[in-house]
């Protein structure tokens, strides 16, 4: 028995006339059965493109993933002597590892994680596809996509959630400015002349913007000095 390498060529040979050694394939010349020329093993790196349709999420939310699956043959007589389509049996199996990592996350960790999500599919699938001479180099979500149901009532709810904070921070602002109102009477009282400057400045204010009408406000102690004399 010999060791044997073709290019670009391929033998086949009976399960019982094979036999491994040091990572090499081993057979007699007589137990060859038949021949394919023109066949070669890829070598550099390819890629799966995933797509899973209507993954049940951990929170009962039907998803549609699409994910890329980085992969090469690091080992050209183990994909050919262990599986009977390495590159197929990759494929299968990136889908499954897909829908099964998927189906132990919330629709929210899905969205916000996919590194990690990525990271963890790429460990399984290169550790499940190692005896096929295959290594998963990289493993990444491309999108997520969800029901137009789900998608309205994020937004309605994104929307809610906006006008509720919206309506927070006004409340907030008219506290404040009532709270800087009331500290600026307190002052005011403590001085008449400063109320009669106010009232200098806001009717020079409103001189400023060429009204035709002004509206002369009278101060309350005038009008009572008046009702007093009748």
């Amino acid at each position: 028995m010999r060791p044997h390498t073709t290019n670009k060529q391929l033998l086949l040979y009976p399960m019982d006339r094979v036999a491994m050694k040091e990572n090499r394939v081993w057979f007699t010349r007589s137990s060859a059965i038949k021949f394919i020329s023109n066949v070669s093993l890829i070598l550099f790196v390819l890629l799966i493109n995933v797509t899973v349709f209507q993954i049940l999420t951990k929170d009962s939310v039907t998803v549609s993933v699409d994910a890329v699956v980085y992969y090469r043959v690091s080992n050209p007589t183990v994909s050919v002597a262990n599986v009977e389509n390495a590159h197929h049996a990759t494929r299968l199996l990136a889908q499954t590892t897909l829908r099964n990592i998927l189906g132990t996350k919330n629709m929210s960790e899905i969205l916000t994680e996919r590194e990690t999500i990525s990271n963890a599919m790429q460990a399984v699938l290169d550790g499940a596809t190692d005896r096929w001479g295959i290594k998963v180099e990289r493993v990444e979500i491309k999108d997520v996509r969800l029901p137009i149901q789900l998608q309205r009532a994020m937004a309605a709810e994104a929307e809610a959630a906006r006008e509720a904070r919206a309506k927070v921070l006004a409340a907030e602002g008219e506290q404040r400015a009532a709270r800087a109102l009331k500290e600026a009477a307190e002052i005011i009282s403590q001085s008449p002349a400063a109320l009669q400057l106010r009232y200098l400045q806001t009717l020079n204010s409103i001189s400023a913007e060429k009204n035709s009408t002004i509206i002369f406000p009278l101060p309350i102690d005038l009008i009572d000095s008046f009702m007093s004399h009748k």
